[in-house]
């Protein structure tokens, strides 16, 4: 194993620890390599299996051509979803449990197939998946003031942090995935817009990459995973006292908490 994979992997890990953010890893690993940012995030996902954390799924992050022109890539990036990341609709999340926190409304598929193919269709997602949910994600850095690229970000488990799933599931027949409009509201505040094409044109899209790709890499989406398909529209900060809550047009709405 490298030995600044493994210092990177360190720094972040005691980030989490001690709930203090740590200075970026790129130097480490450099700034754009992929192989070695996800090498990182290995070590800390083999960390919390080890120690007991339940894997549940993933996540899709950079799904928004802006912020992947802004890292300088042109693909999305995954992180590992464990099961006491996941929160009920409207559950606290009290002060410090996410390190920098924002929020960000998604579309959420939970599967009832697993998809072992490395190529993979439409077709494919809209036969594994069981049904939707409406989410927010509160995404959060181990990095300090969000200060990140391409490799930190991965590197952080795609500054991952906790996710609020709705609680009425939808088939993916009963509603537009790709046309439907979005607005999170932070106390009757609007402080988000977007619709489901904003995700990679589709969220269909990106779980079609998220399974081609863990496919490959020999980790392929099993039935009963929860996939996080990424952002339909800017994220917002979150502060204590904080309740923010997102709807989706014909997928319904969810709420996030943040205690006070």
């Amino acid at each position: 194993m490298n030995m600044q994979v493994q210092q990177a992997a360190d720094l972040i890990w005691e980030a989490h620890q001690r709930g203090e953010p740590c200075a970026p890893v790129r130097d480490l690993i450099g700034a754009t390599d992929i192989e070695r940012a996800y090498a990182v995030q290995k070590i800390n996902t083999d960390r919390w299996l080890v120690r007991g954390r339940r894997a549940v799924g993933r996540k899709i992050g950079l799904t928004s051509v802006a912020v992947q022109k802004q890292l300088g890539v042109d693909q999305p990036d995954f992180g590992m979803l464990f099961a006491d990341m996941c929160l009920c609709d409207g559950e606290e999340v009290a002060p410090g449990r996410v390190l920098q926190p924002k929020v960000e409304a998604e579309i959420a598929l939970v599967l009832e197939r697993s998809l072992p193919h490395e190529q993979n269709t439409v077709a494919d997602i809209l036969r594994a998946t069981a049904y939707a949910l409406p989410s927010i994600e509160i995404v959060g850095s181990r990095i300090a003031n969000w200060d990140i690229r391409l490799a930190d970000t991965i590197a952080d488990n795609a500054s991952s942090g906790l996710f609020v799933l709705g609680s009425r599931p939808v088939k993916l027949s009963e509603f537009d995935v790709m046309g439907c409009g979005m607005v999170m509201e932070k106390r009757g505040e609007q402080v988000s817009v977007g619709a489901g094409a904003a995700c990679l044109g589709n969220p269909l899209r990106a779980a079609v990459w998220l399974a081609d790709t863990m496919a490959r890499l020999g980790s392929p989406l099993q039935a009963g995973d929860i996939v996080l398909t990424g952002a339909l529209g800017p994220m917002a900060v979150a502060r204590p006292g904080d309740v923010f809550e997102a709807s989706i047009e014909g997928l319904g709405s969810v709420r996030a908490a943040f205690s006070a």
